[in-house]
């Protein structure tokens, strides 16, 4: 007896309405990849907001150096990966912090390395895409900032400037004003009005959250009316679970009272996670199609090298007969074993067209004749 396939849709039904379950289910099995990058002086903040926005320890061994080993400190990048999984969701999140950015007596040069980390991130990337494992490619490339300003400067300082003008077109800049708990109301609203307007001075690029659609509901286009009236965000961060009033909170005490970190009236922290959460995609989609985009063709248009700083590119080292680092080297080496690949090749090709026979089995004719 054979079995007879029953259609469950009714009449006139194709079915591609069920592609978005589709994209769903497999973008849930795979999981979501994202790397933020957190940027800011010492002191602000930045281990212990990381940890309230995600619920997690990242920096359970963090090493506080003294104020001795700050003199000739120089930044560090540390980049700390954790899978972590809500409503069975997998997210595989990288947290790369700078310490020691800023701490030194001299920060002329402080920022190079953080720059040198985001092109390594776009330079593995593209060797990936053109390599043979295309399909397990991992991304790590940077696809958020969080750049934290100090809130007793009075606005951004030369290095804050220089840094955002230095990493605008590489990264999606989120400038945050850090331990907002130790200003008023009014010092918060005056401070992010003076940031804006620096940051409008001195043309920096920053990540523009992007605009609601005309069909969205109308609590979606509050909210993002709100998000975007908070930049820059003004932040509290704990991990401390405090009872008020009768129900357990996460902030910070005071002799005068509780700083509720998820309270969007004391602070912008639950703003700030709401952004990043509900704006993840399109972070990852201008990093993508904006700032790889841009890395990607500057390569293309400096014959395969990108110039640091003062530093020059690996065609104008060639050109000069100067030193090779080892990444040049290694890629000299693959060149020279891929020309001898195609040497060895066209011999055996030639051996091959000497040996062909110059008559057909089952007939008199030459090759040359056919």
């Amino acid at each position: 007896m054979v079995d007879h396939f029953v259609n469950p849709e009714q009449s006139g039904y194709v079915g591609f309405a069920n592609l978005p379950n589709q994209v769903h289910r497999k973008s849930v099995k795979k999981g979501f990849e994202f790397t933020l990058m957190v940027v800011g002086e010492s002191g602000l903040g930045k281990s212990t907001l990381v940890n309230s926005l995600f619920l997690t320890d990242l920096y359970p061994e963090r090493h506080i150096p003294s104020a001795s080993e700050k003199i000739d400190q120089t930044v560090k990048i540390d980049a700390s990966t954790v899978e972590i999984e809500e409503r069975g969701v997998k997210l595989r999140l990288t947290v790369v912090d700078t310490p020691g950015f800023g701490d030194s007596l001299n920060s002329t040069d402080c920022f190079k390395p953080i720059i040198q980390y985001i092109d390594d991130q776009f330079e593995r990337y593209l060797n990936d895409e053109s390599g043979l494992n295309r399909r397990h490619i991992i991304d790590n490339r940077v696809h958020c900032c969080f750049y934290f300003v100090n809130p007793s400067s009075h606005g951004l300082k030369p290095l804050d400037i220089a840094f955002m003008k230095a990493v605008h077109h590489k990264v999606n800049i989120v400038p945050v004003l850090a331990k907002a708990d130790t200003l008023t109301q009014l010092e918060v609203t005056t401070l992010k009005r003076k940031i804006l307007d620096q940051i409008d001075e001195f043309g920096i690029r920053i990540y523009p959250l992007p605009d609601c659609d005309s069909d969205e509901d109308e609590d979606y286009k509050e909210q993002c009316r709100q998000l975007k009236n908070a930049v820059p965000f003004a932040v509290v961060g704990a991990n401390t679970i405090i009872e008020v009033k009768g129900r357990k909170v996460r902030g910070r005490m005071y002799p005068w009272g509780v700083v509720e970190v998820e309270n969007p009236e004391h602070c912008d922290f639950i703003k700030l996670r709401t952004m990043l959460i509900t704006h993840m995609q399109d972070l990852q989609e201008v990093t993508q199609e904006s700032h790889y985009e841009n890395y990607r063709a500057e390569k293309l248009a400096n014959g395969g090298s990108i110039k640091h700083g003062k530093s020059t590119g690996s065609v104008d080292r060639m050109e000069n007969g100067g030193d090779y680092s080892d990444k040049e080297r290694e890629l000299k080496q693959k060149e020279a074993e891929l020309r001898r690949m195609q040497e060895r090749l066209a011999r055996m090709q030639a051996e091959i067209e000497s040996k062909k026979p110059q008559h057909i089995q089952n007939g008199d004719l030459k090759s040359q004749d056919l």
